[in-house]
């Protein structure tokens, strides 16, 4: 993900809410991870912005050793982020031992138990 204006641009987010909202898979404990890319400011909001569409769908979130970002303005520049980079491979690393460890405790386990939404209001 791109960053602008410390966010995710306006038609990655239709996207993201089209498909968290519309499709009708179970998402629960499939491993979600965000990455971000920008010149300088604004990963931590965008990479906050795009974790919440994980985390309402019971997804569980890969981490890594910082927030999941690079830097760099022009094609190529992001190479050049060696501590970036260096995240992005500890996330790799992560996310695959998640994925792993999740399909073997559903295999021996099962899901966790679902209960049923309970829909609360705050104006009363």
């Amino acid at each position: 993900m791109v960053v602008h204006y410390a966010s995710a641009n306006a038609t990655t987010i239709a996207c993201l809410d089209r498909l968290f909202y519309s499709t009708g898979f179970d998402k629960r404990m499939k491993v979600g991870a965000s990455v971000v890319v920008a010149r300088r400011g604004g990963c931590s909001s965008t990479f906050d912005e795009l974790n919440k569409y994980f985390t309402i769908c019971g997804m569980p979130v890969a981490s890594s050793k910082y927030w999941n970002s690079v830097h760099g303005r022009e094609k190529g520049e992001a190479n050049k982020d060696l501590e970036g980079l260096q995240t992005l491979r500890a996330l790799a690393r992560n996310m695959t031992f998640l994925m792993k460890s999740i399909a073997l405790g559903k295999e021996q386990f099962g899901l966790p138990d679902e209960e049923e939404w309970q829909p609360t209001h705050f104006i009363r």
